[in-house]
């Protein structure tokens, strides 16, 4: 550990510096003043700068000012009299670790910085955790080349900014999740909570004490009062997964939530203010369940503010071998393999799959792969039995029966019509033909 002695005695800042280097076994450097400390700082690095209150040219609090804009990395401590005690903890209050009156006791000031020392360590190491967070949530990791993804990166750059609230919609294993993640670590709060929520996971007579919390006594089983998560996202953002799931009573307050910015628990008449922003995810048609009565249609107005559409991954296949290699690295790494990639029939095979599970199927696919298989490449014979033998077993069973060119390609396109939920316009993407030329199949046979 590297220290910077600033004082304008000289009797002083010699003791100091003979002390620590003596008993504390640090290496120390000294500067007569803050103009001098200031370009020792900047010419060498320091950990901890231990400093007089009171100096001319530049006093203790502008050094500490100076440091802790330019290097807040670097710890200080003040040297103070014992009248100027005040100012000291005011320094506190603007980035100053610690103080120590005058006349400086070595042994006292030795436990300051050890004090001072594990606190910059800890510092340092929940810096070092918050910078890995933002890059595994960063929208641009969000794997995507597709015109469809580059789309929905450009909408979580420009809502991030903000605190509207956003509604997420997309199938099962899409990355809703991994969106509000996106939107909360590229926001203002991003060192505040992100707190996720599956609205369906749990029973729904208990999703209303999860959110608001309760009071001691609110119904049976509530043996204390329990904070809500809305509270605990206080600052930051919660992500309420499943939104369609939720009671018509619960719907009712997270109206208030939206509206006044405030919660009560239940089995209380007090109310909480908050600030929290809200993001929430389905995989239903929000909008039909509210002209069906299934959804209150003021609560999907003020969930509407920001709406993203994830899109299937059957709907973005040109994303599929960039997945594909994405997950085959992060499971490499896992398994400590050194697979170099994926042979083209595999990806052949990928491509023409359905993917229903979306890219958290494709995510598991791959990850089995990686686990079962001993070569140097991921191969067809490495995929599960459903990804290679669907269209193969088709094609069997036409040569086996005789059938002609025709048949095959009828059956096929049924396939792909189907795959596709009817959706012609879908369906001629994946096939490579107008979509016209399906109509005229339907009423005519195979083109």
């Amino acid at each position: 550990m590297k220290i910077l002695v600033v004082d304008d005695e000289a009797p002083v800042r010699d003791i100091v510096r003979k002390g620590l280097s003596q008993m504390g076994g640090y290496g120390v450097e000294v500067a007569q003043n803050g103009v001098e400390a200031i370009e020792k700082i900047e010419k060498d690095v320091f950990d901890l700068v231990l400093t007089d209150l009171k100096m001319p040219e530049m006093d203790g609090i502008e050094l500490l000012k100076t440091i802790k804009g330019t290097r807040p990395e670097v710890m200080v401590i003040l040297m103070t009299a014992y009248g100027s005690i005040e100012t000291a903890v005011e320094a506190m209050r603007i980035g100053a670790n610690d103080y120590i009156t005058k006349p400086v006791d070595l042994n006292e000031l030795l436990i300051h910085i050890s004090k001072a020392q594990k606190e910059g360590l800890l510092l340092r190491e929940n810096r070092l955790l918050r910078m890995e967070v933002r890059k595994k949530f960063e929208f641009s990791n969000i794997i995507g080349k597709s015109k469809k993804m580059q789309e929905i990166f450009s909408l979580i750059e420009k809502v991030a900014l903000g605190s509207s609230t956003v509604i997420i919609y997309g199938g099962s294993g899409t990355g809703k999740e991994l969106v509000a993640k996106a939107i909360h670590y590229n926001s203002p709060r991003v060192d505040r909570a992100f707190i996720p929520f599956n609205c369906g996971a749990i029973p729904e007579t208990l999703v209303e004490s999860e959110l608001f919390g309760h009071t001691k006594g609110a119904f049976t089983g509530a043996v204390q009062a329990k904070k809500g998560l809305f509270e605990e996202a206080d600052g930051g953002t919660l992500f309420l997964d499943e939104i369609s799931t939720i009671l018509p009573s619960v719907q009712v307050k997270l109206l208030r939530v939206l509206q006044e910015k405030e919660v009560m628990k239940v089995g209380s008449t007090e109310r909480t203010k908050i600030d929290v922003r809200m993001i929430a995810a389905t995989n239903e048609n929000l909008e039909a369940n509210m002209k069906n009565g299934k959804f209150r249609e003021d609560l999907f107005y003020r969930l509407h503010v920001f709406p993203i559409f994830l899109p299937d991954l059957k709907d973005r296949r040109e994303d599929i071998p960039l997945l594909a290699y994405h997950f085959l690295d992060l499971y490499n790494k896992e398994a400590k393999k050194e697979i170099k990639g994926i042979s083209k029939e595999a990806i052949k095979f990928l491509l023409e799959y359905h993917w229903p599970g979306n890219v958290r199927e494709l995510e598991n696919v791959i990850e089995r792969a990686v686990i079962m298989t001993d070569q140097d490449y991921l191969v067809a014979n490495d995929l599960p039995k459903d990804l290679t033998e669907g269209f193969s077993e088709m094609i069997k069973r036409g040569v086996k029966d005789r059938k002609s060119l025709g048949d095959i390609k009828s059956e096929y396109i049924k396939e792909i019509l189907k795959e596709a939920g009817g959706n012609k316009r879908v369906a001629s993407e994946i096939l490579k033909v107008n979509p016209r030329t399906l109509y005229r199949f339907e009423k005519k046979g195979p083109p």
